[in-house]
């Protein structure tokens, strides 16, 4: 397994395709909503580069260099379009707003000593079986007692509902069993700069199992080795 862990600490591998042998719980979403998606290319939107912004400069500032920003007022300019080609880049005034962030929670002891500790590692690899299928992590922090994710947020005061829809549960769910530590989100409002700790309750982390379950049995359904169905006639059933 220390090759495997090894060789998924590079990006290159983790999210190329070394790593795509593997589920992880970005693939949950598409497999219980759209499975026709499951395995083709998405495109990435402005919340995940804000989201990898905050994140790399938080854990991993040696290579903040990597981002490329626009100093434009707005992604209609004639500045960004020469600058950024088809690629999606941050505005100058989205990464300060962002920065702010980042020095809010790098000032805030309560958090900033977890995320800080001495025996802290970031961005550590890990992987798992669930229900008969190999899956594929990378915990944001890992502490002596605990894993921590941090998130940015708009409206923190609806991360409870935003944590069902955008399927950290099962994040949850998928990380604590793999690295058998607890799970907890560090959250800060990128408008406001209030942050929260939120721990996970026995019912979150439960809707979390069944998830993957249930989008585990659809990847066996259509794309595993012993695959039944074809993924055109998919339907979902639901009760109103």
């Amino acid at each position: 397994m220390k090759s495997i862990l090894k060789k998924l600490q590079e990006d290159n591998h983790y999210y190329g395709a070394y790593g795509m042998k593997y589920l992880s719980n970005s693939n949950i979403g598409v497999l219980l909503t759209n499975p026709r998606e499951f395995g083709k290319p998405q495109q990435e939107s402005l919340p995940m580069v804000q989201g990898r912004y905050f994140h790399v400069s938080m854990l991993e500032p040696h290579k903040k260099d990597e981002f490329e920003i626009v100093d434009a007022s707005s992604r209609n300019t004639k500045i960004y379009k020469d600058q950024s080609g088809s690629r999606l880049l941050l505005l100058k005034k989205e990464a300060e707003a962002l920065d702010r962030a980042i020095e809010a929670m790098k000032d805030n002891e309560s958090l900033s000593s977890e995320i800080f500790s001495e025996n802290a590692q970031y961005e550590v690899p890990m992987i798992g079986e669930f229900f008969g299928v190999d899956f594929k992590g990378k915990a944001d922090i890992i502490t002596d007692d605990k894993i921590i994710d941090i998130k940015t947020s708009t409206g923190i005061g609806n991360f409870r509902s935003k944590a069902r829809m955008y399927n950290y549960d099962s994040q949850a769910f998928i990380y604590s069993s793999m690295f058998n530590k607890p799970f907890e989100f560090f959250v800060i409002d990128k408008d406001t700069l209030q942050m929260k700790r939120f721990t996970c309750s026995d019912e979150f982390l439960e809707r979390g199992r069944e998830k993957v379950e249930m989008a585990v049995n659809v990847w066996k359904r259509f794309f595993g080795p012993d695959a039944t169905d074809d993924v055109t006639q998919y339907v979902i059933n639901e009760i109103l």
